[in-house]
């Protein structure tokens, strides 16, 4: 069986297509998987570290107005069609699967005008533009919160199946991440992260609570800047000497995230599908800080459902600054019982069998094809 899995752009759409290639090959050892992205997408690097082969297509997205730059695009969106197609032919795979990202548009489009099975998966409740042009081509789409099925047109609703977002559910504990990163049981830990690419808010507010609160109580503190903006802000922390400080990491990208999600007494985050997702099964203690720069305002509306349950504190951009961050992390780590209904309270909203379902379903497309 050969399989080509896309997703790009950010590790929001390339860490579900990770996760599902994980448990293919699982189910199916013997087949052979390779995926196709972008040379500037994250997509790069985190496919090839897996240990998967990657392919790549030039395909970017559109903006509103009418630029040189949103030519380009129109002009990439019909020609990355007949790259994607060259190397389906060089590969001749049984199935496609997309996860999102512009690079799933040519890829999940060329395989299913050349009759190949496709199923494409949607993180958010809003499903993006890329899934609601490509659900009219794949055989199924995988969705992940009830009630997105009314943002699609009523002649693919039949193609729609719950499944949530496909995290791996791993055996990892409190005491044994904790082991594996050299951090005390006892000893507080906070975690923060504004996403693959970077967000300067967070990166702003992390670098202002390592400041006053992390780094002078000696409180072990890993914060990723992520890729646009690490320049800036690396070069920041050596002006403020935050390198030099033994508590403090402070890194582009983490690798080894279910490790750290797994060990940290609080996390610092946005509020993507696939950060809410994994929280929730891992039973994670969330200050999160919703993007306002995404389509009909979805994360702010994911984060308001765990925060209305108890399960997470949320707040937008424009309501928060360093001391009330200061102030709530600080609250949350001198109040053990807090943290443990919330994690309680989170761990409400997992859909922890959603990869094995997510498989079943393109396992069947291929059964369907014999």
């Amino acid at each position: 069986m050969k399989i080509i899995l896309c997703g790009g752009g950010t590790s929001g759409h390339v860490n579900p297509a990770l996760n599902i290639a994980r448990a293919l090959k699982s189910r199916v050892p013997d087949a052979e998987m390779m995926f196709i992205g972008t040379k500037r997408g994250i997509e790069s690097t985190l496919v090839p570290k897996a240990g998967y082969n990657i392919e790549f297509v030039e395909v970017s997205g559109f903006s509103r107005k009418l630029t040189l730059k949103n030519i380009k695009s129109a002009f990439r969106a019909i020609t990355s069609v007949h790259e994607a197609k060259k190397i389906i032919r060089r590969f001749q795979p049984d199935l496609v699967i997309g996860t999102g990202g512009y690079v799933s548009w040519p890829t999940v489009k060329a395989a299913a005008k050349m009759g190949i099975p496709t199923l494409i998966h949607e993180q958010n409740a809003f499903p993006g533009v890329t899934t609601k042009m490509l659900s009219k081509y794949a055989d199924k789409v995988c969705i992940s919160f009830e009630g997105s099925e009314r943002y699609f047109d009523e002649s693919v609703r039949s193609k729609l199946v719950l499944t949530g977002n496909p995290i791996i559910v791993d055996k990892l504990d409190r005491t044994t991440a904790r082991k594996a990163l050299n951090i005390d049981e006892n000893e507080p830990y906070i975690l923060s992260y504004g996403g693959s690419m970077g967000a300067e808010k967070i990166n702003d507010l992390a670098f202002e609570l390592m400041e006053k609160y992390t780094g002078p109580e000696h409180i072990r503190h890993t914060h990723a800047i992520g890729r646009v903006g690490y320049e800036k802000y690396s070069a920041l922390a050596k002006e403020k000497g935050l390198d030099k400080i033994e508590n403090l990491d402070i890194s582009e990208y983490i690798y080894d995230m279910a490790v750290r999600q797994a060990a940290a007494d609080v996390l610092i985050c946005r509020a993507g599908a696939m950060t809410l997702s994994e929280l929730a099964v891992r039973g994670c203690t969330a200050i999160f800080i919703p993007s306002p720069y995404v389509t009909e305002d979805h994360q702010f509306k994911n984060a308001r459902l765990l925060a209305d349950a108890g399960a997470a504190l949320v707040y937008r951009e424009n309501e928060i600054d360093g001391e009330k961050l200061i102030g709530s992390v600080r609250e949350l780590i001198a109040n053990p019982n807090k943290r443990r209904r919330m994690q309680e309270s989170i761990k409400n909203f997992a859909m922890p069998d959603a990869v094995n379902l997510i498989v079943t379903n393109a396992l069947e497309l291929l059964e369907e094809k014999i």
